[in-house]
């Protein structure tokens, strides 16, 4: 981070007080997760068919997950797939009815694993502001280290986040619980100010670790993401003090 960027403040948004910061977040914040949120329209992963436990359907997530990191999705074919497996393509398609539905199967694994780690945050027995402080601090790392070494996988999130894919709400939505519980708790503990909303606070919240995770962000200010995030996790912080 340069040594002359200041850290941002509640007062740095117009209009914005403490308790009201939230709201300014909201305004300011991106669209993608209320376009992810609109376009959710069931709660049974799309494009899935036969049982939902099946180690074909593992098998070929793990063998679309390997092409994707070394070919990227664009450049996988079902085809492709089939023969790494030895299957046929239409034996593929009793479980997935297109290229897109396995990779939203392997775009939420590998989301799947960030949430694991932000769990793992969340059940330590620190102080809601120091858990999530290190949930900024998780999610940017986790984030960078997928767009860093596992570059094809990264762009299947870009696709994912472009065309509104069911992963990304059920990301989002994990967050936003995990954000929840640890709001309610601070609370609840006095940590927190409790005059805004918690719903409308979460919400806010969760917009602003969008820098985190957001592959379009990442790619723009990955030079000093950690040190943006902190920022954000000072200013979040800040605006929550009772």
């Amino acid at each position: 981070m340069d040594a002359d960027r200041q850290t941002s403040h509640p007062e740095d948004f117009p209009g914005a007080s403490r308790v009201g910061f939230e709201r300014t977040i909201l305004a300011y914040g991106g669209s993608m997760t209320d376009k992810s949120h609109k376009n959710r329209s069931s709660d049974s992963p799309p494009g899935r068919r036969g049982p939902a436990e099946h180690e074909r359907r593992e098998q070929i997530v793990s063998a679309a997950n390997e092409h994707f990191r070394r070919y990227g999705y664009n450049k996988t074919t079902v085809a492709d797939l089939a023969r790494a497996i030895g299957l046929s393509t239409a034996y593929i398609y009793k479980f997935f009815d297109s290229k897109q539905a396995i990779g939203e199967a392997a775009c939420a694994e590998s989301l799947g694993g960030i949430i694991a780690a932000l769990k793992k945050i969340v059940g330590q027995k620190k102080s809601a502001a120091e858990r999530l402080r290190a949930m900024y601090q998780c999610l940017t790392r986790e984030s960078a280290a997928l767009f860093f070494n596992e570059r094809k996988l990264h762009e299947i999130v870009i696709t994912a986040c472009s065309e509104a894919w069911r992963p990304i709400s059920d990301y989002e939505d994990a967050m936003l619980g995990l954000i929840r519980e640890l709001v309610a708790e601070g609370r609840e503990k006095g940590e927190f100010e409790r005059k805004t909303p918690i719903e409308e606070t979460c919400r806010a919240i969760l917009q602003t670790m969008e820098l985190c995770w957001n592959p379009r962000l990442l790619e723009r200010h990955f030079d000093d993401i950690e040190e943006r995030a902190a920022a954000m996790a000072n200013l979040v912080l800040r605006s929550l003090a009772p």
